[in-house]
């Protein structure tokens, strides 16, 4: 695998285009000089995981590689006191490797079990609201092309995500995305997809309880434009 869809991500700087960018010049590389070696077979590409680990990309990454494990296990306040320790105390040479042991799918709490919070609305300033700041973003899809979020099976949304989570899929997507709508009062609830808002964070793929939700690649390759990059 290959770009973005390696996830070759820094969390602690969060970026990651510059090593996706790397990991397919690496793999062009090695296309080249298999094809230049007159190599035939499945066995001429097999120098490229190789070639990734003796990279800058495969360092970088490793001094970053226990930051949000951290964090998945000691949550907010001891993962930022790790990090802080891991990263400019011991350079992210620590000679130990924290590893994620739970998907993150599997660790949301039932609505019924967390507290209701009241967030203060945007001011404009300070804070803005979501679909001001996709607005920035540039988002582009046409409208008529087909949803490229797909559900495995579209009786989930309502019948297990709203009634157990109360349809978490409306707060961890930061574009506003996903909608619970009713067309009337008395109206069974739905789920509503604003595709045309998706800014391919893929969080909706990772985090969705059951895993019914599939991002696949858009038609023509639609998405964020972000300008000054």
């Amino acid at each position: 695998m290959i770009g973005c869809a390696a996830g070759f991500l820094n969390v602690p700087k969060i970026k990651g285009s510059h090593n996706a960018m790397k990991s397919g010049m690496v793999a062009a590389e090695t296309v080249f000089d298999a094809l230049a070696g007159g190599g035939e077979g499945d066995g001429v590409l097999d120098s490229y995981p190789e070639r990734m680990r003796a990279s800058w990309v495969y360092r970088e990454l490793r001094q970053a590689r226990n930051f949000r494990p951290a964090f998945a296990r000691w949550g907010l306040l001891g993962g930022t006191l790790y990090g802080g320790f891991d990263l400019k105390v011991l350079g992210g040479r620590a000679p130990w490797t924290l590893h994620n042991r739970h998907a993150d799918h599997t660790r949301l709490k039932p609505a019924a079990q967390t507290p209701v919070i009241d967030y203060p609305k945007p001011d404009g300033v300070v804070s803005f609201d979501r679909l001001s700041s996709v607005f920035l973003s540039n988002t582009n899809h046409e409208e008529d092309q087909p949803v490229h979020l797909r559900l495995k099976d579209e009786t989930v949304p309502i019948a297990h995500n709203l009634a157990l989570y109360d349809a978490p899929e409306q707060r961890y997507c930061p574009a506003g995305v996903y909608e619970i709508v009713r067309d009337a009062d008395d109206a069974a609830p739905r789920l509503q997809i604003n595709a045309q808002n998706c800014v391919h964070c893929k969080t909706c793929d990772i985090k969705d309880p059951l895993q019914n939700i599939e991002w696949v690649v858009p038609e023509g390759g639609g998405g964020p434009n972000y300008p000054n990059m």
